[in-house]
């Protein structure tokens, strides 16, 4: 076997690979990249980018179908899904020429092909073996099933559910976090009858309970039926349609079923547990250096257990190559990544929930600030809140640890929000910043404000 040398030679291509490689090569090695599908991996072209251009398309078809309330006279005359896709594919080929362009520029050697990495330090493509210094071990996730649930027909994952070429008239989504409830969004604005079951006892049950509130409440209003704390049993397909089967005894039928019960990670058959890395679940081991237990060879991304977003994966990357290359960065702080669930209203949080945060600090102050005394939010028509928490009790000094948020574009707001955890501000530090008028920006302000002591258009 031909056998190549680097000093760094990283299995998988997605957000966490790619940065690791683009970074590394920056800082002065040499880099191998192996990647059996399309580089950018499962956020660019099956994941965070389609999704977000469905979501857009769902945005646009909202306001031609609402134009009236706000005296523009529009009407949505229907949703041409070989359109849709074709402006989705067209965002998502001008990311990925871009990307390939760049990995090109940096002189990364990008190996196309399925890769296996056998120990100590060497990945196996074909017929080539490549040998680095440091090993990342990057090959992400895949979308999940139920035990007994084969997908096929009309029953779907994420997967398909971006390249459907008509919108469905009735769709189960089985599961109701972040993947659920943006699916659920988007086919409702196209026009879909919707019905979402989660087992848990809410959407989106990693969040703050009163996101979760906030949610179910705008979805109501939207004729999303969402079924909570309720088991899926089974699933029969004919030609046309698939009957959900629920342990209520409940049956409902619909034209399609999306399977959204999350995303394991993508580590069989890629050699890891015969060459001893440390495993659990199938997710990789490692510490808050990202370090397995084999000397040199690094996990990333949504292998790794934690958060599954992209950003986390990317941040990770260029982590591991400052890390490699001694620069000694600092951990990343896990809590502190931002998340976002870009549905209709958005969700969006970074910090502690309320009940970690009294956990980790016991006594702890909370404030709500209500969507409907902004501005912004008035014109955009959006309800929702700001939920901040705040670490020590009512009128002791504490910095800010949980921040909140739903309403339309909230998702916009959270820059400066992972700024306010991430830099342990406390509310007076943030009141004393000018926020812009009339933005929803201000909403996040007047937040600070009224948790400092010092509300003016808040009530609570």
């Amino acid at each position: 076997m031909p056998e190549h040398n680097a000093d760094l030679v990283i299995l998988g291509g997605g957000s966490g690979g790619y940065a690791c490689a683009l970074r590394a090569a920056e800082l002065g090695m040499s880099v191998v990249l192996v990647e059996r599908d399309k580089l950018g991996g499962t956020c660019l072209h099956y994941g965070c980018i389609p999704t977000k251009a469905l979501l857009h398309a769902a945005e646009v078809a909202d306001n031609a179908r609402e134009g009236d309330r706000i005296g523009v006279k529009s009407s949505l005359a229907g949703i041409d899904m070989a359109g849709v896709n074709s402006y989705k594919d067209g965002v998502i080929a001008k990311l990925y020429k871009g990307l390939q362009g760049l990995v090109k520029s940096r002189k990364i050697t990008l190996v196309e092909g399925t890769g296996r990495f056998e120990g100590p330090r060497t990945v196996v493509v074909g017929d080539d073996r490549y040998v680095g210094k440091n090993v990342v071990l990057a090959t992400g996730s895949y979308s999940r099933t139920l035990p007994g649930l084969d997908i096929g027909g009309r029953i779907i994952t994420s997967s398909e559910a971006i390249h459907l070429d008509e919108v469905p008239d009735r769709i189960v989504i089985l599961g109701g976090g972040v993947i659920g409830v943006e699916f659920a969004s988007v086919f409702r604005s196209f026009g879909s009858e919707v019905t979402i079951v989660e087992a848990l006892p809410r959407l989106v049950p990693n969040e703050d309970e009163f996101a979760s509130k906030l949610l179910e409440r705008a979805f109501r209003r939207r004729k999303i039926t969402f079924k909570t704390g309720v088991r899926f049993t089974g699933a029969t397909q004919t030609e046309d349609t698939v009957t959900v089967s629920l342990e209520s005894g409940e049956e409902i039928d619909a034209d399609l079923l999306l399977v959204a019960v999350g995303r394991g990670p993508n580590t069989a058959d890629a050699g890891f547990e015969e060459a001893g890395v440390a495993m659990e679940r199938g997710f990789v081991l490692a510490d808050e250096r990202l370090r397995t237990n084999l000397p040199n060879v690094f996990a990333l991304g949504d292998i790794v257990p934690g958060l599954q977003l992209a950003h986390r994966g990317f941040a990770q990357g260029i982590f591991l190559a400052e890390d490699i290359a001694g620069l000694n960065p600092p951990p990343i702080d896990e809590a502190g990544i931002p998340r976002v669930t870009y549905c209709e209203p958005e969700v969006a949080s970074v910090g502690l929930t309320e009940a970690q945060a009294k956990d980790k600090y016991g006594e702890i102050q909370t404030l709500t600030y209500d969507l409907a005394g902004n501005g912004k939010s008035q014109i955009l028509q959006t309800q929702g809140a700001i939920k901040l928490i705040k670490a020590g009790a009512t009128g002791t000094p504490g910095p800010v640890v949980g921040i909140h948020m739903v309403g339309a574009r909230v998702g916009e707001l959270i820059g400066e929000a992972q700024l306010v955890y991430n830099w342990d501000a406390q509310a007076e530090d943030v009141a004393a910043l000018v926020h812009a008028h009339p933005t929803q920006n201000e909403a996040f302000g007047e937040a600070h404000l009224a948790l400092a002591g010092k509300p003016l258009h808040s009530h609570s």
